[in-house]
């Protein structure tokens, strides 16, 4: 139907880890050339520097929201994660720029995840298509390195989410990590 708008739904996360009294978000990096063909790609920064965002992806048919989040996760970092609770939607219209070049109504729902296990950027050669990388970044860090502003606000809703909720991670009686010359070193798994 000409003029009738296409919708679309797709989940996301914010994986949390501590470590060494640090919060490190998983973020992955876009392929270069997938950055120009990216929904929002008039916003990507472009040049030598990668785009992050939050892993994310299409709800399946049946599929729930959290369930696809927690995929999506898996699929793109290479790391399993637990709800700790829904973050919020971020909701607009993007332009396909490929086959039919209609107009799209996207709502994105978020979720703050705990990482559980798995190592990052332990992902499918296939996967590679979607992501170069992933990675672990300081949480502090991941409103000013994320590429799209709906993104940028979910990473400040965790920062703010972290703050008030210091029970977030129970503390374990030992966490090997860096040593304490590298306080900001990222976690290897």
């Amino acid at each position: 139907m000409p003029g009738k708008m296409a919708r679309e739904i797709s989940a996301g996360g914010v994986v949390l880890r501590s470590q060494n009294g640090t919060w490190w978000m998983a973020a992955i990096e876009l392929p270069e050339d997938s950055r120009s063909s990216a929904p929002n790609s008039r916003r990507v920064p472009r040049g030598p520097k990668p785009t992050l965002c939050l892993p994310k992806g299409l709800v399946d048919p049946g599929e729930k929201a959290l369930d696809a989040a927690q995929r999506e996760v898996r699929e793109e970092t290479g790391v399993t994660a637990e709800l700790v609770e829904k973050l919020g939607d971020i909701k607009y219209v993007y332009l396909r720029s490929w086959g039919d070049r209609q107009k799209v109504f996207k709502i994105v729902s978020f979720y703050l995840l705990r990482y559980q296990s798995g190592r990052i950027d332990d992902v499918t050669p296939e996967m590679r298509i979607e992501v170069a990388r992933a990675c672990w970044i300081p949480l502090q860090d991941a409103p000013k390195l994320l590429a799209y502003k709906g993104e940028k606000e979910m990473a400040r809703r965790a920062i703010d989410y972290v703050a008030t909720n210091p029970d977030l991670v129970p503390k374990p009686a030992h966490v090997a990590g860096p040593p304490a010359s590298h306080p900001r070193k990222a976690p290897r798994a």
